[in-house]
């Protein structure tokens, strides 16, 4: 009875701790580090347990791959293993190779059966550990020919990713010493790629370097924080800050490097949809940022990773677009993303027990962080280049801008004198008839018109060309202290003194010579000759299109760039603190004579800026509006001032010859009643609002379309 009961409990027992004893970690002479992921049991409850619990539970489940990744837990993880010392060492060490968990306790019993803890983790300050190295490693002291079973409680707001490894002392510093040469040679170059573009930026102060700064930056501190230095060597005691630091980090590498994207691509020109799509992805990785800041780290970790995954794919979805319109340092960016990416796709392979767990797999991240910012660095170096060659063409294109104004200056001071000298012919003509003498009294004031014009013209001009003139000879001279400079910087750099010798003889010289003024002051003539040389050509173009040495000849005109033209030309009449308000409608070509139509405009302009003198003189307020529409085949034009108006009697007679409100001296009288004549013979009207102390309106109205019948 006893032998059979015997049996009966062996049975039992085997099939109570058989599988159990089947997936002990074995350790013999030969073992010097092996991964224990296949051996261990996970057990993650769906609230918070003590170890007396988890002892008594039954729901530990087999693990079948060599790193566990358990993903995300809100509570503490429990992993189960037993280790059987079959060699004679018995100083074995457990190496929890993943320095960002927040709790770390491993859990075993003495000879007594009571289990101990030993707790780890960012929670705790890093100078409380045995062993002074980012990974968790305990001492595992199992006997020779005995089997120890352990309980290790993780807890991470991050993803559980265990690489757990039972090892030989020796192998052990031996593995994470070349660990932390390959750590060190990473830091290096991220330092490296720091301090250089740093440099730059302080000498170009170009946004796009100063953000890729701050990028190299926050990936250096991500990647050296997932592996535990920063916790190491930075802020060992600051707990609350290493609990979030990663995340944080993580938020603000990619931020800077969108904003880096947006101005390195000019997205806002080149991709503009996906550029608002760049601007969505800032926002929600702060977002991620304040959430984690604000302690969920969780959450903020969750998200941070999904729009991680948008910014990586967006930013190589918006580097296709414009390298593929041909700017060419997209390709840089274009590739340093894609090395990137495929880089984070072998680490999550590799976390997911797809590809091996290795040093390669392990430092693909790493290594792809560094090929990347090295193709950012050379993208950098190309647009500079690029942007040098701009700034060339841009000054030779300037320059030529500046011969041709010249040139358009003189020809049209010729045709200016031509046409002078031909209106005179025509005033010296016959006065045989009435005709011939209503012919003289409108062609003086065409000339009156234009003496005024002229006068203004030439103060318009005038100002503009002074103001390029007085910035050339500053500029030569500054020109050549830069080739002075340059040609220092040469010389030092080609002696034989210390490196440090010649950073500082190049920068007491470039002190000595105000360098940085210097610059400044090139950049400020630069501009101010830009700025004069465009207003002299949009001068001179509003003289061409208001000339129009064909307005006597029926022709299909833009009505708005007519408008324009004498605004421009009517500048001076104007004055500068009358604003000038434009609400131009989309207009067909209008079949007319746009010289005749011009000289409409300017009579009614000149009108308005006079009733706005009268009104405030040299105060602010005075308002010109100018609006044009199209209605059933009808363009109207509208010319509207708050100056003094006029009574309903002043409005009656303002079209008849030789009359006008202005003093003596000021008026002939007969720029309405010319206008009157020309919006008639392009079989149009004119419409008059005026209003005393309000001011006045005119509505021009003609067909589009000429009908040569009705005229």
């Amino acid at each position: 009875m006893s032998k059979y009961f015997l049996r009966t409990l062996t049975f039992i027992a085997l099939l109570l701790f058989g599988f159990k004893a089947s997936a002990d970690v074995i350790i013999d002479a030969n073992t010097s580090r092996v991964l224990i992921g296949k051996d261990v049991y996970v057990l993650q409850p769906d609230k918070e347990l003590g170890l007396g619990d988890v002892l008594k539970s039954a729901g530990f489940k087999k693990y079948n791959k060599d790193v566990p990744n358990l993903g995300f837990s809100a509570n503490s993880t429990w992993l189960r293993f037993t280790i059987n010392n079959k060699s004679a060492n018995t100083g074995m060490l457990l190496d929890v190779a993943y320095p960002i968990l927040d709790e770390v306790e491993l859990f075993s019993a003495d000879n007594k059966g009571v289990y101990h803890g030993n707790l780890m983790g960012e929670i705790k300050p890093f100078h409380t550990r045995k062993y002074d190295h980012p990974d968790y490693i305990f001492d595992l002291n199992i006997p020779q020919n005995t089997s120890k079973t352990y309980y290790l409680r993780v807890k991470s707001a991050e993803q559980l990713i265990l690489p757990i490894s039972i090892n030989e002392p020796a192998t052990l510093w031996q593995v994470l010493s070349r660990e932390d040469v390959l750590s060190g040679l990473f830091i290096g170059a991220i330092v490296i790629m720091f301090l250089y573009n740093l440099f730059i930026y302080f000498s170009v102060r170009d946004k796009s370097y100063f953000y890729y700064v701050i990028y190299v930056a926050s990936v250096g501190l991500t990647q050296i924080g997932i592996k535990g230095f920063t916790f190491q060597y930075l802020w060992g005691n600051a707990t609350g800050f290493e609990l979030k630091s990663v995340v944080l980090f993580a938020c603000i590498g990619p931020i800077a490097a969108l904003l880096f994207t947006k101005i390195f691509l000019t997205t806002s020109e080149r991709a503009r949809r996906f550029d608002k799509v760049l601007t969505a992805i800032i926002v929600l990785m702060i977002v991620a940022f304040l959430v984690t800041l604000t302690g969920q780290i969780q959450t903020g970790f969750k998200l941070m990773q999904i729009f991680t995954t948008l910014f990586a794919f967006s930013l190589i979805i918006v580097s296709v677009i414009v390298m593929i319109n041909g700017y060419r340092p997209a390709k840089f960016v274009f590739l340093s993303w894609l090395s990137l990416l495929i880089g984070a796709v072998i680490f999550a392979l590799k976390d997911n027990g797809v590809l091996p767990y290795n040093t390669f797999t392990s430092y693909s991240m790493q290594g792809a962080t560094v090929i990347e910012m090295a193709l950012l660095s050379f993208g950098l170096a190309d647009r500079i280049n690029i942007l040098k060659k701009e700034k060339e063409a841009s000054q030779a294109e300037a320059l030529n801008v500046a011969k041709e104004n010249e040139r358009i200056i003189r020809e049209q001071n010729v045709v200016l004198e031509l046409k002078v000298s031909e209106r005179t012919h025509e005033l010296n003509q016959s006065l045989d008839d009435l005709k011939q003498a209503q012919s003289q009294l409108v062609d003086s004031e065409k000339m009156a018109s234009l003496g005024q014009l002229t006068a203004g013209i030439a103060h318009e001009i005038n100002n503009p060309i002074n103001f390029v003139t007085s910035n050339i000879n500053p500029l030569k001279r500054d020109v050549e202290m830069i080739l002075d400079v340059m040609n220092t910087i040469e010389n030092v750099s080609q002696s034989d003194a210390p490196v440090e010798e010649k950073k500082k003889q190049i920068e007491e010289y470039k002190e000595e010579v105000d360098f940085d003024y210097l610059v400044m002051e090139i950049r400020h003539l630069i501009k101010g000759i830009y700025e004069g040389a465009s207003r002299t050509a949009e001068i001179v173009k509003g003289l061409k299109i208001f000339s129009r040495l064909d307005e006597d000849d029926l022709k299909r005109t833009d009505i708005n760039e007519g408008l324009e033209s004498t605004l421009i030309i009517a500048n001076n009449l104007v004055g500068s603190k009358t604003k000038i308000i434009r609400d131009y409608g989309e207009l067909p070509l209008v079949e007319c004579y746009a010289g005749k139509l011009n000289q409409v405009f300017l009579n009614i302009i000149s009108n308005a800026a006079y009733a706005i003198d009268k009104k405030f003189g040299d105060n602010d307020g005075g308002e010109i509006k100018v609006s044009t529409t199209i209605d059933k085949g009808n363009v109207e034009i509208a010319i509207a001032d708050n100056g003094i108006g006029m009574n309903e009697q002043t409005v009656k007679k303002i079209f008849e010859p030789f009359f006008t409100t202005k003093d003596v001296g000021e008026g002939t009288g007969l720029g309405m009643s010319i206008a009157y004549n020309t919006i008639k013979k392009h079989n149009g009207q004119i419409v008059v609002n005026s209003e005393v102390g309000k001011g006045t309106e005119f509505i021009l109205k003609i067909p589009a379309v000429y009908d040569t019948k009705a005229a």
